[in-house]
């Protein structure tokens, strides 16, 4: 708790807000094919300063070198900026694990260490082979030990939905005896409903021992469609931090969505504000309400993972009105028919438009703006993509540099496999042809294949030249306009999977020309599987972890 107040102290935030957890860079990360490199969880970390969360959740250090690394660089960096969040890293409650949390976290001017271990009977007979009383052991021991070396320690109990109450309750005793500050409790398979959700979070704070000066956390997964109405039924129960992620991605159906609990809570804080026991019309939450729809585009564009049009607060339709009752409504008064403006969420803010004349500062300048902090190398390379897509386009919107940053960043550091041209025939009556050349580890190879279509005669040469027949499936192809216009950007997905590791992965890229942009994601995806079984088939670092 000390740890926390003297957070809340240096960095000016009010102790009694609803504490924002954001476990995209960690939870987010769990989503098929939605691995992240350390360089863009640095951008995406760097983002959600911006934004305002308390806490990041920065990754899993024990899974892989890559995930310690992105940690660490992480809590050197945006830990140690003006007004940082908290930095934490995710444990099992092993020794090993929290050592190398606390390797990975220490750095930062205020590091946290969150470990768990499960509760439910099903867990604790199938998963752990562990009776209660050595679950209730385990947590003493490893408590005290992450105590020991740092002053901020989260528990969780996994499965703590599906646990026996009673039992719950010991094992958040004993964690709060041996030095944990925050209590997690995580609905890790979607499994609650509100109501049974608050009264168990009214359980706990009138049954465990130590609690009045404890911050009770909620994590929970969208698995009934209940993740954001779970959350705010803990939240009017007592609970003053939640763990989210921006536009609820994770694994399986996904994580309660930050910008949806977040914007409930603020077009809603008169009602909130008395709940918790607040002045009227209280701001509940750090968060940045304006850097929401930056957020997630940015964590959009870098997972691959489409927004749906209809997702609440940050989708396209949103804010979008098709009824002429609507409409009329809408033009007489906003408030006929919205409960909040798009720009209090960043929708609509981004104006600015660059061209071929535009210079390298107003450049860096707007991509600071939009929250993304690149190195120079990385400047450099995105502005000659910059001024090559300016030739072809009157215009350079905020939704195409996006995409030729996403593009920049998503490039492995030294990729086995790089598209050198590609050529395509195709029309009526022609049968679509392609010709590509790859480079493969410094040599060029070249192959021609016929397809249903210009983009399939494209991916069936790649695979010809660096995977045998059958190897890999394309498991979904997609095709988004950046912009309006016979000279917007092409922005393709691919998502494969390969049959040798069983691994998921995405691709993407962006181009004028649809079937280079289909090509290059193709490319760019070909050599995560090539990564993933250099690496002996450990695809995702925290693939043997769920919360």
């Amino acid at each position: 708790l000390l740890a926390q107040l003297l957070s809340d102290l240096a960095t000016g935030r009010d102790h009694a807000r609803v504490k924002i957890f954001d476990t995209t860079l960690r939870d987010g990360e769990q989503s098929p094919g939605a691995s992240l490199t350390g360089e863009e969880k640095l951008i995406l970390a760097k983002q959600l300063a911006k934004l305002g969360v308390d806490i990041i959740e920065a990754g899993f250090p024990i899974a892989s070198v890559g995930d310690f690394e992105a940690v660490k660089t992480i809590a050197q960096t945006v830990g140690c900026r003006d007004d940082p969040p908290i930095i934490c890293g995710l444990s099992r409650a092993r020794k090993p694990d929290i050592d190398r949390c606390w390797e990975a976290v220490k750095h930062a001017s205020f590091p946290r260490i969150h470990t768990f271990i499960a509760t439910s009977d099903l867990h604790m007979e199938y998963k752990l082979k562990k009776t209660p009383d050595e679950v209730l052991e385990a947590t003493t021991e490893m408590v005290s030990y992450a105590r020991s070396l740092c002053e901020d320690v989260e528990f969780s109990a996994e499965d703590a939905t599906r646990s026996d109450p009673e039992f719950l309750y010991k094992v958040y005793s004993r964690a709060i005896a041996a030095g944990a500050t925050t209590l997690n409790v995580p609905d890790t398979v979607g499994y609650t409903t509100p109501d049974e959700y608050g009264a168990l979070i009214r359980g706990i704070r009138e049954n465990v021992e130590g609690i009045e000066n404890l911050t009770i956390s909620l994590h929970g997964h969208n698995d009934l469609g209940l993740a954001v109405a779970n959350f705010l039924s803990g939240v009017e129960n007592g609970a003053r931090q939640i763990e989210t992620t921006i536009n609820g991605i994770g694994e399986r159906a996904g994580n309660a969505a930050m910008e949806e609990i977040v914007m409930a809570l603020q077009v809603r804080r008169q009602y909130y504000s008395s709940k918790l026991h607040l002045a009227p019309n209280s701001f509940l939450t750090n968060i940045n309400h304006r850097e929401i729809y930056n957020s997630s585009r940015m964590v959009s564009n870098m997972t691959g993972m489409s927004v749906q049009p209809n997702k609440a607060i940050v989708g396209a339709n949103a804010f979008a009105h098709e009824s002429g009752i609507h409409q009329d409504g809408i033009l007489k008064n906003r408030l006929t028919y919205e409960i909040m403006d798009a720009k209090s969420i960043g929708h609509g803010d981004n104006s600015l438009v660059l061209g071929k004349l535009s210079g390298r500062a107003a450049f860096r300048a707007r991509l600071t703006e939009m929250g993304y902090e690149i190195s120079d190398e990385e400047l450099n390379k995105a502005f000659i993509r910059f001024k090559d897509l300016a030739d072809k386009k009157k215009e350079v919107t905020d939704w195409d540099l996006e995409s030729i940053i996403s593009d920049e960043v998503k490039q492995l550091d030294t990729p086995d496999v790089r598209l050198v041209r590609v050529q395509v025939q195709c029309g009526e009556p022609l049968v679509p042809t392609a010709t590509v050349t790859l480079d493969v580890n410094g040599v060029e190879s070249t192959a021609s294949s016929v397809g249903t279509g210009p983009v399939d005669a494209a991916f069936q040469g790649v695979q010809k030249i660096c995977f045998e027949e059958g190897s890999i499936t394309l498991l979904e192809y997609k095709v988004n306009s950046v912009t309006k216009g016979i000279d917007a950007l092409g922005e393709v997905m691919v998502q494969l999977k390969d049959h040798t590791t069983g691994k998921t992965v995405n691709g993407s890229s962006a181009n004028t020309d649809v079937v280079v942009a289909s090509t290059t994601a193709y490319v760019q995806a070909l050599n995560r599987v090539l990564k993933i079984r250099a690496s002996n088939g450990v695809g995702h670092p925290q693939k043997f972890v769920e919360e």
